[in-house]
């Protein structure tokens, strides 16, 4: 067997680690796979006769890959900041039945939040928590220390727990924000009805739609149905904290697109304030919300 086709055997065998490891690092299936083909071909034009352990080379091959892609994304977040524009998606043909069953096995919700750690944060977390590859080893990939390294991991392993705000019906809007999303995921337009204030105000800034001016909607009716209406995007979303209050979170094409707020009067939703403005997803705090 040559080197090539030897290699090639090699990257097959690990293709379903190299896969996981490119999704928890870019959050979206299509993104993954481009990555792995991205890095078939810098393999493939390697010196790889001296290669000891394929499985751990080819993780590293493929974690630069998407330290890159991450890099890339980030600067396109800083110009889109910079312009004022609303962040566009690049469309890909996935399976969405399989990019919704890799999202469930990880958790969308620590998708979500992975999203808005900083690329080295993330590497480090992912490879380490997720997959046990040692500082020393990560290190080389961001030009850090290990012990460099191994703060960063802490420092995205505290921002990905977080902290719920300390109030003392914290789990009852717990469980009224996970029946919302339960309603609105099953189009049960009774079950979320009965959840909503009869006075509640529903706001969406710009971005959103995306409309020229942020929108307004008043009264429970015409606030579930706008929900109702938006099924399919509920179907990406999951509980998260936002600034320590839980609110919901919703993932697009590996990335954080849109939060939802909400304010209460009892056991109801009074107000829910719907982000989507790459300034506001930014500055917001986003971790896991415990159940």
């Amino acid at each position: 067997m040559s080197e090539r086709d030897w290699m090639a055997a090699q990257f097959e065998e690990h293709r379903p680690r190299l896969r996981a490891v490119a999704h928890r690092m870019l959050g979206s299936l299509g993104e993954a796979d481009d990555a792995l083909q991205d890095a078939w071909l810098r393999i493939d034009r390697a010196d790889t006769s001296g290669v000891e352990n394929p499985g751990g080379w080819l993780t590293t091959v493929v974690a630069r890959v998407c330290l890159n892609l991450l890099r890339a994304r980030e600067a396109r977040r800083e110009d889109e900041l910079a312009a004022d524009r609303i962040p566009a998606t690049a469309a890909r043909a996935v399976d969405p039945e399989e990019e919704a069953l890799l999202a469930d096995s990880v958790g969308l919700a620590l998708l979500i939040v992975l999203d808005t750690l900083a690329p080295a944060e993330r590497l480090a977390f992912v490879l380490h928590d997720m997959f046990q590859v040692p500082f020393d080893e990560i290190a080389p990939m961001i030009d850090k220390t290990p012990a460099t390294t191994r703060q960063l991991a802490s420092r995205a392993r505290r921002r990905v727990k977080g902290a719920p705000a300390p109030t003392a019906d914290a789990s009852r809007r717990h469980r009224v924000v996970h029946a919302y999303l339960a309603a609105t995921r099953g189009g049960d337009f009774d079950a979320l009805l009965a959840l909503l204030h009869p006075d509640v105000v529903l706001h969406a800034d710009r971005a959103v739609v995306p409309t020229p001016e942020p929108v307004l909607v008043r009264g429970a009716r015409p606030v579930a149905e706008g929900a109702m209406a938006s099924l399919g995007r509920a179907r990406s979303a999951a509980l998260v904290l936002i600034d320590g209050e839980v609110g919901m979170a919703m993932l697009g094409e590996g990335r954080l697109c849109v939060l939802l707020r909400f304010a209460f009067d009892g056991d109801l939703i009074r107000e829910i304030d719907v982000v989507a403005e790459p300034d506001r997803l930014r500055k917001a705090q986003v971790a896991l919300a415990e159940e």
